[in-house]
């Protein structure tokens, strides 16, 4: 006579379910606050649109029978201010074309500038402030990751050619506006329409753009003080 087999009962396994799932999770957490910074690429992108919908046609500003030369520093001084009063986004897209080149023509000045901000956006800026900085095993606090990246800016920008190539861009980029201000005859430009938008167009991109960046890092930054 022979014995029933006794039933097999099922065995949960929840724990290393469990476990795993919360490893998964933790993998998956992004490396940067992506809301905020999809808010700061907003804030650009919108800014840039804006500042370029005030930019002046470039036919205009090329007009060759409009130039002539200042009798005058006073007067080379006064269509100075006059042609960057209505030209102020050609100009100022002009001195970005001249760093954009210089840049480019310098690969490694390129590379380790984009590096530099990477490291400011990923590492500290828009880095979730509960997960800490690891490196080679390494436990880095906040203060810490500010010292290097500050340390490191210091480096890359004095301490490199990075810093004279923006220095002798920008200073060629206000080379060219003073030399175009100068001999541009601003005489036919709707001069008496741009003084009470003075404060307007690109400038105001600039500030505009500053603003939110430092209002959207804000709360990442407070967190971390």
């Amino acid at each position: 006579m022979t014995s029933a087999s006794p039933p097999v009962l099922p065995i949960s396994n929840s724990q290393p379910t469990t476990t795993a799932s919360s490893a998964t999770s933790v993998q998956s957490q992004p490396p940067v606050a992506t809301p905020a910074f999809r808010a700061l690429i907003n804030h650009i992108s919108d800014s840039l649109r804006y500042g370029f919908a005030q930019r002046r046609p470039w036919a205009e500003l090329a007009d060759r029978s409009a130039f002539s030369k200042p009798e005058s520093f006073s007067e080379a001084t006064l269509r100075i201010r006059k042609n960057y009063s209505y030209f102020r986004v050609n100009y100022l897209t002009v001195v970005a074309v001249v760093i954009a080149f210089s840049l480019i023509t310098n690969p490694f000045s390129l590379l380790m500038l984009v590096g530099l901000l990477a490291s400011w956006i990923f590492l500290y800026l828009f880095r979730p402030s509960d997960q800490p900085l690891v490196v080679f095993g390494r436990t880095f606090s906040e203060r810490e990751t500010l010292g290097v990246l500050i340390v490191l800016s210091i480096f890359v920008f004095f301490l490199t050619s990075v810093g004279s190539i923006l220095i002798s861009a920008v200073m060629v980029g206000a080379g060219l506006i003073c030399a175009h201000g100068a001999f541009r005859v601003p005489e036919d430009l709707f001069l008496d329409e741009q003084e009470p938008s003075a404060n307007t167009g690109f400038l105001s991109f600039i500030g505009g753009a500053a603003s939110n960046a430092a209002a959207t890092a804000a709360p990442a930054v407070s967190a971390r003080v």
